[in-house]
């Protein structure tokens, strides 16, 4: 049987699918100069490969069906199978219907295909609800897919093929700005785990399965195969929480080193899962980046929603660990929290400043379907575009924000975060003294000026 799978390029802004947002995808349209320039770095450095579109390339051709790949173009086939996303799914189900036209029978795949399998109904022959592997692999044993299709979740992970990276035209060859921002333009997705055990309300990463992980051992197994088909493979854990498992990383690491594994990885986690010893294990084996959620600088706030503080202190010293090692690190933001304000959006802008990490990212509290907080919100959410789920638009009625006010503060953040002489000069490792003094001055005289625009446009500053 020949069976297309596709991925399709999102239309407008930058948009990142599989993993993203637990499957629900996020669309950037540039809205400020940093976000202009953002939407174009992206677009070279964050448009990875999925890994889902790899793992169910692995399960059809081991069971001997011809696969192929789009990201756009409609091919000849038998079956299709289309990586479903929110913030693009217009696009996903047009495609479809092209496809459908050509005498394809089309099937969803992914988060959003399960939780709101109405906007894919009427577009589609079969809808996978659940973790894709089970059901496609059913379809691969000869069963003809149709309507809703439940698909159970791998007990053990450990048991799924290395994803076929070639069957999609990941070649691993595109190196450019290696060392510059956080990541090398190519890299290859590895899923450690599946989920995430912590209970924050706003988070779509855990509500399609529970949380388990592979062994040390199969994720080894996984990298040597990367590294015997690819030079010195750039690795990005998709895990939400790489680290949950001390002992399982630092036994990774070890393997990583024993095995004589040329690569280098990211990783996503939390702040408090990470420590001096734990830092260098992983740089050793070859950890460049990592990125953590700080959310906000409010304690309250976070409990208020599910999430576990984290002391200052733990951040600060973590951080200042990463920079002595050699670590990138990017800090996620959460604004407009029904408890935030001006002036705490204003603290927590002001605190990522401060805290020192190479690169942030601001979005907006978005309440997506299928979450305890979008019950919650329920009755305040106005937004019935779904494709605006995309974590930079206004969807609901803050109490004591306009739609307006929360779009100038998250355009505010990129602008006080990234103009500034400081975030260069921390790019570019600068450490004389007394061109650390030049910079500090000149960040107060453009914190100066970034007031005084922003006065200008809204007759207050960014500032608690």
């Amino acid at each position: 049987m020949r069976i297309v799978l596709a991925d399709l390029k999102g239309t407008e802004g930058f948009v990142h699918k599989d993993t993203i947002v637990g499957g629900y995808g996020a669309r950037l349209r540039a809205f400020s100069t940093v976000t202009r320039l953002a939407c174009l770095l992206k677009k070279s450095l964050n448009d990875v490969p999925s890994v889902t579109m790899a793992y169910l390339a692995a399960i059809l051709a081991a069971a001997g069906h011809e696969v192929s790949f789009t990201r756009g173009e409609v091919l000849d086939g038998d079956v299709a199978v289309v990586l479903s996303s929110l913030v693009d799914y217009r696009n996903e189900t047009r495609w479809a219907d092209a496809a459908r036209a050509r005498g394809l029978q089309v099937g969803f795949v992914g988060l959003t295909a399960s939780k709101l399998p109405q906007l894919f109904a009427a577009h589609s022959d079969f809808l996978v609800c659940g973790e894709p592997e089970e059901a496609v692999g059913r379809l691969a044993r000869g069963e003809r897919l149709r309507g809703i299709c439940p698909s159970a979740e791998l007990p053990d992970l450990s048991a799924l093929p290395f994803p076929r990276w070639d069957l999609l035209g990941v070649t691993g060859d595109r190196r450019a700005f290696r060392g510059m921002f956080t990541r090398p333009i190519g890299g290859f997705p590895v899923m450690a785990s599946r989920s995430c055990p912590e209970f924050c309300t706003y988070c779509p990463h855990r509500i399609l399965s529970r949380y388990r992980g592979r062994s040390v051992e199969h994720i080894a197994d996984e990298l040597a195969y990367v590294c015997d088909r690819y030079d010195r493979p750039f690795i990005i854990f998709r895990d939400p929480l790489f680290t949950q498992d001390r002992e399982r990383v630092l036994g990774l690491c070890d393997e990583i080193r024993a095995r004589g594994l040329a690569l280098e990885f990211e990783c996503e986690t939390r702040l408090d899962r990470l420590d001096p010893e734990l830092l260098e294990k992983m740089r050793a084996a070859g950890l460049q980046t990592v990125d953590f959620g700080v959310e906000s600088v409010s304690a309250e706030t976070l409990k208020k929603v599910g999430r576990r503080p984290i002391p200052e202190a733990h951040q600060r010293a973590v951080i200042e660990a990463c920079g002595r090692l050699g670590i990138r690190t990017v800090a996620f933001y959460v604004l407009g929290f029904n408890s935030d304000t001006w002036e705490s959006i204003a603290a927590t802008i002001e605190y990522s400043i401060s805290l020192g990490s190479t690169l942030a990212q601001f979005k907006l509290l978005t309440p997506y379907p299928g979450t305890p907080l979008y019950k919650q919100m329920e009755t305040q959410i106005f937004e019935r575009d779904w494709e605006k789920f995309d974590g930079f638009t206004v969807t609901f009625r803050h109490p004591s924000l306009s739609a307006g006010e929360l779009q100038f503060l998250l355009a505010a953040a990129y602008a006080r975060f990234y103009f500034r002489p400081s975030f260069f000069a921390n790019l570019g490792h600068l450490e004389m003294r007394w061109l650390r003094e030049l910079v500090s001055r000149l960040d107060e005289k453009v914190a100066e000026l970034h007031s005084r625009q922003e006065i200008a446009k809204m007759a207050r500053a960014v500032e608690c």
